[in-house]
């Protein structure tokens, strides 16, 4: 007898545990026990769109445990997680094990805590409805638009193709942006920097050398569309008088990054870790699960990791000021906690994603996490402390010489008082390039005579929009209302996973399939692939939660649009043939010529005359560089089951050599390991090497230069 509390995963459940009494029994359900049938459509559309839910395979033997532990408890308490999903679970729970509402109810928290949990099983409640049914009604428009249009494609295109929902919409902005660089023309622009100093004092000296660029003549902004214009000015100011026209002196404020919201985090865990969306929410998830902390016990380390909303609780506002003032000082904390704006429609109830306590500190911690474990939860803490600190100032300096009637430019800004960046700042995508700041001399003066040093025309090209990351395409799909918090990471494994776009070089390109797959959805529904109706659907499902909308009826306004236009693309859609990409590779049993396939892990060669010969073999795609561990292999580019390029030996298994960068053929001149590209935007930027102890980097032709001086 006592109190049966059922969660969804055992590291959850082995947690909570140990925070409850001799009267509690805590047991997990492994995720979802029903849900619809794989091999059938499971839902009856001639009666209000009724799901028929079955027990998920495997799942009959926990669920007989749990029957049996219930039957034993005086009352049940569902601790699934504080959403949609988590409510979703709670109802299939009640459902499957047949338990009355007087007997079960739900419990909710949004840390693993042993306060959090002692509270929240003060505050039991019934099981909210209007959550489960804004889960019924995206499993079922994902069953609807999956379970009818794939067999069109099939039909259509390929056998074996899936459409989903959101995917195909995710799919569409990836082929969009590549049309937008294939149609882009680039623009020619000049611009003119000056080298200006100020005039040598009695000593002789010059003052310090610093920049500014051509900004204008008079008051108006000044274009350099061609070098012809650019000669011509430059002709102009061969002679010219440089005098200081204005100096500017101001104070700039700069604020602290929100702390992290599901999108955000998988963000910058993409940015300064590396992590895919998908790794990032593994990882959170064990940190908000609960971790042994030796002396300590076991404790969920970060509130609950699936949040849109950017609120801080009271409590959590006051323990960070306390720690800003034992570890950074008094003046690092505002005098009122900062409060951020969540993005509309975000839920207010939900908590940002912050430690549970700001106390453990990550290197206290550090011993009892894996790698991965500790530096997600240092970036964690640490945009978590950075939100609750003071703005960072900054002098600001603008200094505008003439020239005649032209006006040049030069801006600077210096760092007064560091403020939240001595903890932490937030990293920018790779194709956001701020303009470095210098600083300027401060003893410049309006009317002063400064010397032009000389004057750097320099030729530009304006540049197409830059392929998504896995950061910049959370990002697009959260400002255009595509998906939700917990949808993120599925997303992007799915699109990569079906074949319709590739990762190469940590950016999303399309494949042809995934290109011929939204043109036909373009074409014939506009409406499922459209991303602005695709966002109001998600607005449909959270007013369906908030108990605003009925979810039959916004399935129903969906389903008949929808089904007409399938009628139609069933008798107009034109069927497309992708052909095999034919190689020079001759199959070994029959010797036709091998051809390109696609399969779940991406592409591999196999014989055309498949059934009557069934050979296939992996395309290993070659870098022109030799093992750097064994010598006798070359290192092809691979894959793993997600999608994400590695790097290893083509003599595997005999080699297990493997790398998550790309190998640059060079040995480190410091110590002899072998070094590894570091890319941006798909360009070597520099390298390093491979042993991080050893630190070494270098721009590309330097490392060949010590390379061949250490080899010589």
């Amino acid at each position: 007898m006592g109190t049966l509390v059922i969660v969804e995963s055992p590291a959850k459940a082995r947690t909570i545990s140990k925070f409850l009494g001799r009267g509690y029994t805590v047991k997990a359900s492994i995720g979802h026990v029903r849900d619809l049938p794989k091999s059938q459509f499971g839902v009856d559309v001639e009666n209000n769109f009724e799901p028929r839910y079955i027990t998920i395979r495997g799942k009959g033997k926990i669920l007989n445990e749990l029957r049996e532990s219930a039957k034993k408890a005086d009352r049940v308490l569902l601790a699934t997680d504080p959403d949609r999903e988590g409510e979703a679970i709670s109802w299939h729970l009640v459902e499957a094990l047949k338990l009355s509402p007087a007997h079960a109810q739900r419990i909710q928290f949004h840390e693993i805590t042993a306060e959090a949990v002692k509270a929240a099983l003060k505050s039991p409640r019934p099981i909210d409805r209007h959550l489960v049914d804004a889960y019924q009604a995206r499993r079922v428009l994902d069953r609807i638009v999956g379970y009818k249009l794939s067999p069109l494609l099939w039909n259509k295109v390929k056998a074996g193709l899936s459409a989903g929902r959101v995917q195909s919409v995710a799919v569409r902005l990836i082929t969009d942006r590549e049309r937008e660089i294939e149609e882009f023309v680039p623009e020619e622009y000049w611009t003119v920097t000056g080298t200006f100093a100020k005039a040598p004092g009695a000593n002789g000296r010059a003052g310090a050398a610093f920049s500014a660029k051509l900004w204008g003549r008079g008051q108006e902004k000044l274009d350099l569309p061609d070098e012809e214009t650019t000669r011509r000015i430059l002709a102009e100011l061969e002679n010219a008088r440089y005098v200081i026209k204005s100096i500017k002196r101001g104070e700039r404020r700069r604020r602290p990054a929100p702390p992290f919201t599901t999108s955000t985090l998988q963000q910058e865990a993409s940015r300064k870790l590396r992590f895919s969306a998908r790794k990032t929410m593994n990882v959170a998830q064990q940190l908000y699960e609960g971790l042994s902390l030796g002396s300590e016990g076991t404790v969920g380390l970060i509130t609950y990791m699936r949040t849109d909303s950017t609120n801080v609780a009271e409590s959590a506002q006051k323990e960070a000021q306390r720690v800003i003032d034992q570890k950074y000082g008094a003046k690092f904390r505002p005098a009122q906690p900062p409060t951020y704006r969540s993005r509309a429609g975000a839920q207010e109830a939900h908590e940002a994603i912050r430690p549970t306590s700001v106390k453990r500190e990550p290197d206290k911690v550090r011993p009892y996490l894996t790698r991965d474990q500790y530096r997600l939860y240092k970036l964690i803490w640490e945009r978590f402390v950075a939100s609750q600190m003071a703005p960072a100032v900054f002098d600001t300096l603008t200094v505008d010489i003439a020239a005649g009637d032209y006006v040049f430019r030069a801006t600077g800004s210096t760092l007064t008082f560091e403020g939240f960046m001595k903890v932490y700042m937030e990293g920018t995508d790779e194709d956001v390039q701020d303009d470095e700041e210098q600083r300027l001399p401060a003893d410049l003066e309006e009317g002063q005579l400064l010397h032009c040093l000389g004057l750097e025309p320099k030729q530009h090209f304006t540049q197409p929009p830059p392929r998504y990351t896995e950061a910049t395409l959370v990002k697009a799909l959260e400002e255009k209302g595509i998906g939700r918090p917990s949808t993120y990471a599925q997303i992007l494994d799915t699109i990569v996973r079906r074949g319709y776009v590739e990762l190469k070089d940590r950016r999303f390109h399309p494949t042809e399939l995934g290109t011929v797959v939204v043109d036909l959805l373009k074409e014939h529904f506009p409406q499922v692939i459209d991303v602005e109706f695709t966002a109001r659907m998600e607005a449909h499902l959270d007013r369906i939660e908030e108990g605003d909308a009925d979810w039959v009826d916004v399935i129903q306004k969906f389903y008949g649009p929808f089904e007409e236009a399938l009628a139609r693309a069933q008798k107009e859609m034109k069927a497309v043939e992708i052909e095999d990409e034919v190689t020079d590779e001759l199959c070994p049993n029959c010797g036709r010529n091998l051809v390109v396939k696609w399969g779940r892990f991406g592409k591999f060669l196999a014989c055309p005359g498949y059934p009557e010969c069934k050979f296939t073999k992996p395309i290993l795609n070659e870098i022109g560089v030799a093992c750097p561990r064994c010598g006798e292999g070359q290192i092809v580019e691979r894959r793993t089951r997600r999608g994400r390029v590695f790097y290893g030996c083509s003599r595997y298994p005999e080699c297990d050599f493997t790398s998550w960068q790309r190998p640059a053929g060079k040995n480190c001149p410091r110590c002899g390991t072998h070094m590894v590209e570091q890319r941006r935007g798909g360009e070597v930027v520099r390298l390093a090497c491979a042993n991080k102890e050893c630190g070494y980097t270098a721009a590309p032709a330097e490392a060949s230069v010590s390379a061949a001086g250490a080899k010589a």
